[in-house]
């Protein structure tokens, strides 16, 4: 097959204009082909000759026209009905044609855009319609005009299998043969497979295949369309045997002189090695090195240092092991990006959409961050601050230094911290050392190119110890502003500043990070969400990714809101959005199968979609249940995914008055627990609690979910309600939840993890919860939207507690107790 569709009319290229037009060339449907089969072509034709091809019905071509009659025909025919008749010479020598000149059939042809080339010639696309034969010539100025009748198209299929196995050959050899042919552009293979007609498929690889006029002419010429497709399959054959023995010979050429340069590159490469162990070839590479320190912008102290190791460098021996270890200082010294910064943005408002667009919520961080460059921009110059974003996993907490560094215009780096023990890997190996390394944070820092990237230390509180020295404290000198301007690597030997560099460090648990470098960052909590936010963070940001890692589109699948609530309160129990992501992505990947397996599916998802996919709602247990037996209190809880509530149960039996506790419960709540029940004995005349109750039974208290284990001071008061409850059989208020510390002396005390809590007491539909007074700061900062329904108590002693949360009748069916 021809690897283009040029043209030549008269001996010029239409390479232009084929480019320019080729969306113009359609693949003819068997519905076009019977609609043009049916059109009547006229008795007179304008004819054209072309020189050195052939048209054949239904192919699109490009042609360029030079010979005046042509330009004056095609010229007449675009005013007209733009029907032409098309034949080919038999000798394209001919300037002037007459009807001895030209074969007697032709096709007619549509025009279908007529272009002015620069040159001055005229480009013509025409479609080829019908065959047709010439009778006789009736014009020969000042063009060609003939009477003509329709040539009749033998379609009558005598078997109509051998000629579907002849049609499937033929477009098997078509794609052997553009596979074969690294000249035709791939898009060829799928103009193939998307032929529908058959008689079509037969004109079109006819007339894309290199064959001469005369050979494409016999095609043409054949009335039967089986002998046309069985001729057509014989010289596709011949072309791609000819295409492969070309490739064979083109292979073995290549092999061997493939061989040849690899021959001269070995060569090459150990005339270079013989030069290095003279020991003179190095000099022009020192000097090069010298020329690009002339550029950098470093101190004094660091121009000294650098001459005085490329001396050093230069009087050793290359064959000594420590030449590479001083040559890789010396680069890495000429790589780092002394005093080279990047401009920071001072568009606040676009700096704030950026941070609006990427992350739903934290307004805190962004206020920060907005903070930071207000200051920059009034005073232009400032020690970056140090940046720690603590909370549970999957808030955004390291997403969000992309966008930070974004809205500063500054680059990104990530340094993972998670389980690094090794103190060099941040202060560098000392260069004495065969094999010896900068730290990580100047790899980064060079990786970067500025000396002012935004550097995220993610996990920081998964730093941990061992024998090779206490990475944490390696860390206390980078994150000081008022050190890190001098900051040393056993490596560089120089101090580097990294004042400029704004450190935004993440971490789930505070309690896990040294207090000293705790104390030298500036903490910054970064909460859960609520169920309102998570909706509209899968609605703007989950979906949307999902969907286009998936390649699928809104076209291909939609969830509404309600579905996606019932997605993160029946399947997801995280403070931050990561379990959500997997379930939401688990949707998409439904939707995907649908589609590969040609399934059907509901493009809007339904509630029982949603349990068809992901199953039956798993995640109920954490709802508020109503108990109307004593003794049973909801608790907050704060966990490292977020808050939740839980459930404390107490009973009485008949002992002597021996308190047991039992649910995988730390030492802090053991403890609570003993306080409570020392408070009790001690005020139970004022709770209406019989002092022989207390002697006479024995109190068992239970913590549900006896498999995970629970510590904190959080569930003092709990603790305390559950068992005056259990002893004065009154039952606690329904839709109820409280969190705080006790105290032998009466006193509640605050707690922390409150808004954790908050939303899961929302999260569990609970509509009142106690609280210390001094956790009231706490509420301020949660947003008024989230406590929409809820009623907070705020007490400073027990006797307020249970005066709160008990009601005043006892429960049905009360023990009758002593």
């Amino acid at each position: 097959m021809s690897k283009s569709k040029i043209i030549h009319l008269d001996n010029l290229s239409l390479q232009d204009a084929f480019n320019e037009n080729s969306e113009l060339i359609p693949l003819l449907t068997p519905e076009d082909e019977e609609n043009m089969n049916k059109e009547e072509i006229p008795s007179e034709l304008s004819i054209l000759p072309l020189r050195n091809t052939v048209l054949f019905p239904g192919v699109v071509i490009p042609i360029t026209a030079g010979r005046d009659k042509s330009i004056q025909l095609i010229k007449d025919a675009n005013k007209g009905d733009k029907v032409i008749g098309v034949v080919s010479q038999k000798n394209s020598e001919i300037e002037d044609p007459g009807l001895d000149d030209i074969h007697k059939t032709g096709v007619v042809a549509q025009i279908l855009r007529v272009l002015k080339m620069p040159d001055g010639n005229t480009t013509v696309i025409i479609q080829g319609k019908k065959r047709f034969e010439i009778n006789e010539i009736t014009q020969e100025n000042p063009y060609l005009k003939a009477n003509v009748q329709e040539a009749v198209d033998d379609r009558d299929i005598d078997n109509k299998k051998e000629f579907d196995a002849i049609i499937e050959s033929i477009k098997e050899l078509a794609l052997e043969v553009i596979k074969e042919n690294p000249m035709l552009p791939s898009e060829a293979s799928f103009a193939i497979k998307n032929i529908q007609s058959s008689s079509f498929l037969v004109n079109f690889i006819s007339s894309n295949m290199e064959l001469s006029v005369a050979q494409k002419q016999v095609l043409l010429e054949k009335d039967n369309l089986k002998e046309r497709a069985l001729l057509t399959l014989k010289n596709l054959d011949k072309e791609l045997q000819k295409l492969q023995l070309r490739n064979d010979i083109q292979s073995k050429t290549r092999s061997d002189l493939d061989q040849q340069q690899r021959e001269y590159y070995l060569n090459q490469q150990l005339k270079t090695i013989q030069d290095e162990l003279g020991g003179v070839s190095h000099d022009q590479e020192l000097d090069e090195m010298r020329k690009k320190s002339k550029s950098k912008k470093w101190n004094k102290n660091v121009a000294e240092t650098f001459e005085k190791e490329i001396n050093r460098l230069k009087r050793m021996n290359p064959q000594m092991a420590e030449y590479g270890v001083q040559r890789n200082y010396l680069e890495l010294m000429l790589e780092l990006p002394w005093g080279e910064y990047s401009e920071d943005k001072f568009d606040l408002k676009k700096a704030q959409k950026i941070l609006d667009r990427d992350h739903f919520g934290l307004e805190k961080v962004k206020e920060r961050i907005i903070e930071h460059l207000a200051v920059l921009k009034l005073r232009g110059d400032m020690k970056s601050p140090i940046i720690c974003l603590y909370g549970p996993p999957g808030v955004g907490k390291t997403s969000l230094g992309k966008s930070v560094a974004e809205a500063l215009g500054r680059k990104y780096v990530r340094m993972s911290l998670g389980g690094l023990r090794d103190e060099a890997e941040i202060r560098g190996h000392r260069k004495t050392y065969i094999g010896a390394m900068p730290g990580r944070l100047i790899q980064n820092i060079k990786k970067s190119g500025t000396s002012n990237p935004v550097f995220v230390l993610d996990e920081i509180d998964k730093l941990s110890q061992s024998h090779q020295g206490d990475p944490s404290s390696a860390m206390l000198e980078v994150l000081d502003p008022e050190q890190n301007t001098e900051f040393y690597d056993n490596y560089l030997e120089v101090g580097y500043d990294l004042s400029k560099v704004l450190f935004i460090a993440t971490a789930n648990n505070l309690g896990q990070i040294p207090w000293a470098l705790r104390d030298r960052m500036e903490l910054i909590n970064v909460t859960g969400y609520t169920i309102e936010e998570k909706v509209e963070i899968a609605k703007k940001y989950l979906f949307p990714k999902q969907l286009k890692e998936h390649g699928l589109t809104t076209e291909h699948l939609t969830v509404a809101k309600k579905q996606i609530e019932k997605i993160v309160e029946g399947y997801t129990r995280e403070s931050g959005v990561r379990g959500l992501e997997k379930q939401v992505a688990k949707v998409v990947r439904f939707a995907a199968k649908s589609i590969a397996m040609e399934e059907e599916y509901n493009i809007v998802l339904t509630n029982e979609d949603i349990e068809a996919i992901l199953g039956p709602a798993r995640l109920e247990r954490d709802k508020y249940e109503n108990n109307d037996v004593a003794g049973v209190v909801t608790g907050l809880a704060w966990t490292s995914v977020g808050g939740d509530i839980l459930f404390i149960e107490s009973i009485l039996s008949k002992g002597k008055g021996a308190l047991s506790i039992t649910g995988n419960l730390g030492k802090v709540m053991k403890e609570s627990s003993t306080i409570a029940m020392k408070y009790i004995k001690s005020n139970a005349e004022e709770f209406g609690i019989n002092p022989e109750v207390i002697e006479n039974y024995d109190v068992h208290i239970h913590v549900p979910e006896g498999a995970t284990p629970k510590d904190g001071p959080s569930a003092g008061i709990t603790m305390l309600t559950s068992l005056v409850s259990v002893f004065t059989q009154r039952k606690v208020k329904n839709k109820l939840a409280m969190t705080g510390e006790i105290t032998l002396r009466g006193k509640v005390l605050p707690v922390g993890g409150i808004k954790e809590k908050i939303l899961a007491a929302k999260r569990a539909n609970i509509k009142e919860i106690i609280l210390c007074d001094e956790n009231r700061k706490d509420i301020l900062e949660i947003k008024e939207s989230y406590l929409k329904g809820m009623k907070f108590h705020y007490v400073t002693e027990m006797s307020e507690v249970i005066d709160i949360a008990l009601t005043k009748q006892k429960v049905k069916n009360a023990k009758k107790l002593i």
